[in-house]
This record gives C-alpha cells, structure tokens and sequence, in this order.
C-alpha cells in the first residue's frame, strides 16, 4: 500500500518529455522506471499512443540503415583480401575463404559489394572449379547462386565464364551442389542474354538431360524448365536432348509424379519436341501418348491445355498406337468445352487418330463422337482449326470400318446434313471445302442419306466448285508459268477429283442423276477423261457410267465424243477406269450399228484378254453375247471377271 502512492507519485512528477519518451521508446527508461500506465480507453488512443507505432518503425529503420552502411563498409574492406585467399594454394585457406564469402552474400548490402568486384566473382568461379573438397565446392555455388538473384551479379557470372564451370557442377555427387548449379544457370537462361548459347557450347545439354533420373520433385521442376528454354527455337538442341535419351525421361516424369509444377514444366518440354519430327516417334514409342492423356481430367488448365497441344502435335505419328481407349473417350468428351483452344487439340487428336485406324474409327463412334463432332463444327463457325480436322474425323468415322454405316447414318439422325453441305460455300477455304466434298461422299454411300443431300443443297454446290477448280486448272495449265500458288496447300486437282466422285456415288439415285445431268456437266465429264491425273479419270468415267443408266444422257455422252477416250481407256492399267469405260461404251453403243457393237466387242474383248492371247481366240465368239447382257448393274461382276483373268 506504501509503494503503490509512492508509483504513482513517481508517475506524476516526470516531465511531459520524459512521459512522452516513455511511451513512444520504452526500451529507453532507466532500470526502475515504469511506463505509465495508458488511463485513455482502447478505442480512443491519446496522441502519444498514435504515435508509439510509426516512432518504432523508424528507429527499426534507422537501425537498419546504420548496419547496412556497416555490413557495405565491412565487406567494401575485406573484398580484396578475400579475393587474394580464394586464389591461396592451400586448400584449408581457400576454404575458410569461401566461407566467409558465403556469409557476406547472405546480407543485401556486403551481395551488392561484392557483385561489383569482377575480381571477386572471377575468383569464386575459379575456387568452385579447382576446389578439392565438397565444402569448398558448396560454398562457392552457394555464392553464385545468391549473386545469380540480382541482374548485375548475373552478368558478373556471366563475364566470369561462370556458365561451364556450373556446367561441370552438374556432375557432382553432392545435391546442394547440383542444386545451386542448376537453379544458377536457370536464372542465367531466363534473365542473361547469351546465356542459352553458352549453355549449349559447355555441353549443358548433355550434363542435364541425365538430372532427369533424380527423383527430387524440385529439383526436376527447375531441370526441366532449363530444358525447355534451351531447345526452344533451336533444332539442334532438340536432337541433343533426343540422343541422350531426354524423351524416355521426361515420359517417365509424366507418367509417376503428381508435382503439378514439375508436370507443368515437362509438358513444356515435350510440347517444344514435339513438333521435332525426329523426336516425335521416340515420345510416342515411349507412352507419351498414354502418360499425356492420363492429366486430361485433373483441374490444372495450364498443364490441360500444353499436354493438348502436345498430344495434338504427335498424334499423326501414333495413328499405329494401341492402349488409347480411354484418350479417345476423354477427348470425344471435351469436344463439349467452349475453350477454342481445347475444341482445336480435341478435333485434331481425333481426326489424326481416326486416320486410316477402324479400330479407333469404331471406338469414337460408339464414344458418341459422330453427334459430338457435329455439334464441334456447329459451333465452330468460321474458324477454320476447328471445322478443318472436326470434318475431317467425320469423314473418317463414316468410311471404311464396321461401324461407318452406323455413322453415317448418325450424321442424318443429328442433323448435321445441312451444317455439312453449308461448309461448301462461300467463302471458301479449301482445307475444309476438301474435308467436306470427302464426307458428302461417304454419306451418300448410305441410300437414306441421298434425299437429305440433295434438299440440303449438296449437288448445286459441288458442282459450281468443280466448274471454279476446273477452271482454275485449265487457266493454270495453259500460263506460261511453270510454277502456280496451291491456295491452302490444296491442289485445285483434288478438288476436282473430290467433286466428282461425290456426285458419281450422288448419282446413284435416279432423281440425283436426273439432276446431276440437267446442270450441263456431261461436257465437262468427258473433258476430264482427258486429264493427266489418273483418279480424275477413274471417278469422271465412274460419274458418266452412273449418268450412262439415262438413256437421254447416254446420247448427249455419246453426242460429246465420248467413245474415243473411253476406247482409249479400256487399255488402263487401272481396273476401275477399264471397267468403267467399259460399262460406258457398253450403254452408248446400244442404239448403233451392229458394226459398231462389233467393234466395241472386239475393243473389250482385247481388253480383257490382252495377257492371254489364247483365251481371247477361245472366247471370242461368245464374249459378243455375254456384253450383251452387261449393264451398270453388273460391273463388278466385270470387274472380278477381268481380275481373275
């Protein structure tokens, strides 16, 4: 009771300085005094409450600012000594050396001394190579790699020829070792111009690619992005990391880690070899493919979207790759994303996988990926790197394996014959004009789908686009230049050849025929007997034997001066433009003379038999009557006949 008037006595009788001293530097009061005690509630602070807070902040900094200046001074008189002793033969002096400039890196001031010293680095550069002992190794890296966080100490290490002494620390046995090395020459890659190119002439490639056996999660994240920076933009590199076995390595990585980072940075990698056709087949052969696949479905956008990209660029070298179920199923399901990006590697990957693979053709279509392609190239638009290779799986998906009837009906069913025939139009980029005229025929193979085409529009179109790139054609052949601009990478012959074989299966049904042959092609028909390209020939001889079954357009085939090619024609090594022209000649030649059938009968007759000539004398007298009963309808009975022969 006799301290506490005595305390607060002692409160009263300080000076308004020494309150406010007291309050705002407690740390400053003689041993026995106490702070006063704050009389002013928590939710109204006096003036010197208010204050208290930012006065120790500066004090803070000011003590700051005193060692700073200190540690600069410090390390601004020891720079040159220490420089002296990392050159010292004894190792034991070296050492003690790179220890104590390891410390003066750890504080900002003495790293900024320091990188100004092109001495000092070049002399760390030289303890870490020459070094004897792990200690001595580890501490000079240690140096580099807090140097290597400032631009100024980058280029230090750089004019130091620090880059392939780093190289040769990647073969160290010690793990800080290699990690102060890699992380080092991480930051020169990314921030250092030349430094890529100095990587490369110290062998870094080929010291790095084996750090990919490390097991470290970390450690391979920052392997891989200098891997990444190195061969990106530079062929030679890729084919580096290829011979040393980088693609083995970085599936492995892909296929057992779960390090998203790490996952990140090694899809990059793979996606930069992956438009490198040497390393393309050995990703594939090693399961890329597959260890891709699997990070399709995870919630990484960024490792979604590079292992697309990826997955996009090798999938025309894995159209022979077994095991991809599962990607095909998760790739006709993301054909539902509205991410462009996403619907572009989506449509591709299938469309390559889908090519010349009725085994994948199949599983797509039982995947439900006919109606999903269609609603892709509904929602597509005009953008072209989705309609392009979205058409392009349909059009394999509705030919040539056991379910391609059932697609071709699903096509119809969803109603995508109209979206389809609409890709015919204006404007035209002729990728996906030529994608499209290859789907119109597949679907026309299948018998319901023939209404559905024409009322959609199909016949019209194909025709004006056979006109247009006939013409194209015709005006190119007959320039004076020897070279022409493919538009697209598209031939106007493919179109051409396209165009007609689609309305010869269009022709097929009698209302098709009837106005297939109304639009005036007949002419053009016969003029492609003529071409050079011997597929124009097989499909327009196909289009006229179909036109043929009319009697009316086997006159105006007839009246065109048919007969002459199509007599030239039967002596084809190709079956189906013999047999076709056959058929042909066949139909014209039933209203003339019996002179002229005779004539037509020998033709085919030394056709047929023109390997044989003792089955042609035996035959001869017979072969009359069995033309006779040729008609289209039996013209593959005439094909295998001749075959067989």
């Amino acid at each position: 009771s006799e301290k506490r008037p005595k305390h607060c006595k002692t409160q009263y009788s300080l000076t308004r300085a020494q309150r406010v001293r007291a309050a705002m530097f407690p740390e400053t009061l003689v041993e026995g005094e106490a702070a006063m005690a704050v009389q002013s509630p928590p939710s109204q602070p006096s003036n010197v409450q208010r204050l208290a807070e930012p006065s120790q902040l500066l004090k803070t900094a000011i003590v700051h600012l005193i060692n700073y200046q200190d540690d600069a001074e410090l390390a601004t008189r020891a720079v040159p000594e220490l420089t002296k002793l990392l050159a010292d033969d004894d190792p034991v002096v070296v050492n003690k050396a790179a220890m104590i400039v390891n410390q003066l890196t750890r504080k900002e001031a003495s790293r900024r001394v320091l990188v100004q010293s092109s001495s000092m680095v070049a002399a760390v550069v030289r303890a870490m190579t020459t070094a004897v002992d792990m200690e001595t190794a580890r501490c000079a890296a240690s140096v580099l790699h807090s140097l290597s966080h400032q631009r100024e100490g980058l280029n230090a290490i750089f004019k130091s020829g620090g880059i392939p002494a780093l190289v040769r620390m990647l073969s160290s046995p010690v793990e800080s070792v290699l990690f102060y090395a890699i992380t080092t020459l991480h930051n020169l890659l990314l921030h250092q111009e030349g430094a890529k190119m100095a990587v490369r002439l110290a062998d870094g490639l080929q010291r790095m690619v084996p750090l990919l056996k490390k097991s470290n999660p970390k450690f391979l994240a920052i392997t891989t992005d200098c891997l990444q920076l190195l061969s990106y933009g530079n062929q030679e590199s890729k084919l580096i990391i290829l011979a040393n076995g980088g693609p083995e390595g970085l599936v492995f990585i892909m296929r057992n880690y779960n390090y998203e980072k790490l996952l990140w940075t090694t899809s990059r990698v793979l996606k930069v070899l992956s438009v490198c056709p040497s390393n393309k087949p050995a990703i594939v052969e090693s399961g890329g493919m597959q260890s891709l696949g699997q990070h399709l479905t995870g919630s990484s956008q960024r490792l979604i979207q590079n292992c697309l990209w990826t997955l996009r660029n090798l999938s025309d070298a894995a159209t022979k790759q077994e095991g991809l179920d599962g990607l095909l199923q998760i790739l006709v399901t993301q054909l539902g994303s509205d991410d462009v990006n996403m619907l572009t590697c989506a449509t591709g990957i299938l469309s390559n996988l889908t090519c010349n693979n009725s085994r994948n053709k199949t599983l797509v279509t039982q995947f439900g990926g006919v109606e999903s392609l269609i609603h892709a190239v509904l929602r597509a638009g005009e953008k072209e790197d989705v309609a392009e290779p979205a058409v392009c799986a349909l059009r394999h998906l509705t030919s040539r394996h056991q379910d391609a009837e059932l697609a071709q009906n699903a096509v119809r069913l969803h109603y995508g014959v109209p979206a389809v025939v609409k890709l015919l139009g204006q404007p035209h980029y002729w990728p996906v004009v030529k994608a499209t005229v290859g789907l119109i025929r597949n679907l026309a193979l299948c018998p319901a789908n023939q209404a559905p085409l024409r009322e959609a529009g199909a016949i019209p179109r194909l025709v004006n686009l056979l006109l247009k790139a006939h013409q194209d054609t015709q005006r190119h052949a007959s320039s004076a230049q020897q070279t022409y601009q493919v538009p697209d990478g598209v031939r106007m012959e493919e179109i051409v050849e396209g165009c007609t074989g689609a309305l010869h299966i269009l022709a097929r049904d009698p209302i098709n025929r009837g106005e297939i042959a109304s639009m005036q092609t007949i002419p053009l028909f016969v003029q492609l007997l003529y071409s050079y390209v011997e597929n124009v020939k097989r499909v327009s001889a196909g289009v006229l034997c179909e036109l043929a079954l009319d009697k009316q357009s086997a006159e105006l085939i007839d009246a065109e001066g048919a007969s002459a090619p199509l007599m030239e024609l039967l002596h084809s090594n190709n079956e189906g433009i013999a047999t076709y022209a056959a058929a042909v000649l066949f139909r014209i030649s039933e209203d003339k003379s019996s002179d002229y059938r005779k004539r037509v009968s020998v033709e085919l007759t030394h056709s047929l038999f023109k390997h044989d000539p003792a089955a042609w004398e035996m035959v001869s007298i017979s072969i009359h009557l069995w033309l006779s009963r040729l008609s289209a309808y039996t013209i593959n009975m005439f094909h295998l006949f001749r075959h067989n022969l």
